[in-house]
């Protein structure tokens, strides 16, 4: 499939999955802030990987596996907001996106501030 089509496949899922994660973050995570930082889908459309990042929670994988124990309700909410646009629809897997938290880290050894986590 062309590169150009998954880009644009891609992007309309992480719009939706946005839309999806907001209303339920009313209902089911109040106080939680979920974005999809990036979704990465097979040239097949079998498969669409899903990065989420989870703010301010201490329990961050727990989200994420909320999120995978209910892929088929999350699926078919994605299915309506996409309206027949896919003749195929990939499965989703949802992966925590912790790129921001060892940014963060970074920023803090580059300032001094912080213990290197390698040894």
């Amino acid at each position: 499939m062309d590169s150009n089509r998954l880009k644009k496949v891609a992007g309309q899922v992480q719009k939706d999955l946005a839309e999806i994660f907001r209303e339920m973050a009313q209902s089911q995570f109040k106080g939680l802030l979920l974005t999809v930082s990036r979704v990465t889908i097979t040239t097949d459309l079998s498969l669409a990987r899903c990065y989420v990042s989870v703010f301010p929670a201490t329990d961050k994988q727990g989200v994420v596996d909320y999120l995978n124990e209910n892929k088929a309700a999350i699926k078919n909410n994605l299915v309506q907001k996409l309206e027949g646009q896919l003749r195929k629809m990939p499965d989703l897997v949802f992966y925590l996106d912790d790129s921001y938290d060892q940014e963060e880290a970074l920023n803090k050894i580059l300032k001094g501030g912080g213990e290197s986590p390698i040894k």
